[in-house]
């Protein structure tokens, strides 16, 4: 299937005018790309209310899943933005939903710099390796095989910690738009 033709500005603008669709993309973006529709519900309710998803009421999460599923979806799933399964009640990031992008900037959920400790772990390793290799005390009297696995654990326990750490999600607190608006400081 080939890709659709990117939106033009004025289609991104009418799509992200309102601020229910754009907490939505938020929220996709934040969780991977797909989010069931109550969980979606759920986090966009909380970001409008200025409150946690515990503290909701069922009339702000109804009002938001109604506009939601009658509405603010089917127009990201008309433009190819989302793809809204109604029945399964599954909504995913489509073809298009790089084209907004550079519209709703960074919402990456991670504030740890991850690529950045990664390459101080190649870094660390190079290093301890070139040291082994060069005979250099203490790492001389290190075997390889031993500083290949001391190697492979961290690289392999920094990966399951990255990983549990995407998956789990954690508190997404509010999108990037409103944080300014809440007083919140980095």
């Amino acid at each position: 299937m080939s890709r659709a033709e990117p939106l033009s500005q004025d289609e991104v603008f009418e799509v992200l005018k309102s601020p229910r669709r754009r907490y939505a993309l938020y929220y996709l973006r934040r969780e991977g790309g797909e989010s069931d529709l109550s969980d979606l519900t759920e986090q966009v309710a909380a970001w409008e209310n200025e409150t946690t998803v515990a503290a909701l009421s069922t009339e702000q999460r109804k009002r938001v899943y109604i506009s939601l599923y009658q509405t603010h979806l089917p127009k990201l799933d008309e433009a190819n933005i989302v793809e809204y399964d109604r029945d399964e009640g599954v909504v995913r990031l489509a073809d298009r939903a790089s084209d907004v992008d550079i519209y709703l900037g960074n919402v990456s959920r991670e504030q740890f710099p991850w690529d950045r400790y990664y390459l101080a772990l190649v870094g660390i390793s190079g290093v301890l390796v070139a040291a082994a290799w060069l005979e250099i005390a203490p790492f001389a009297a290190v075997p390889g095989l031993v500083l290949a696995t001391v190697i492979l654990i961290a690289f392999g326990l920094s990966a399951i910690v990255h990983y549990l750490g995407y998956r789990r999600g954690g508190d997404l607190g509010a999108p990037p738009e409103l944080a300014p608006a809440n007083g919140q400081e980095n």
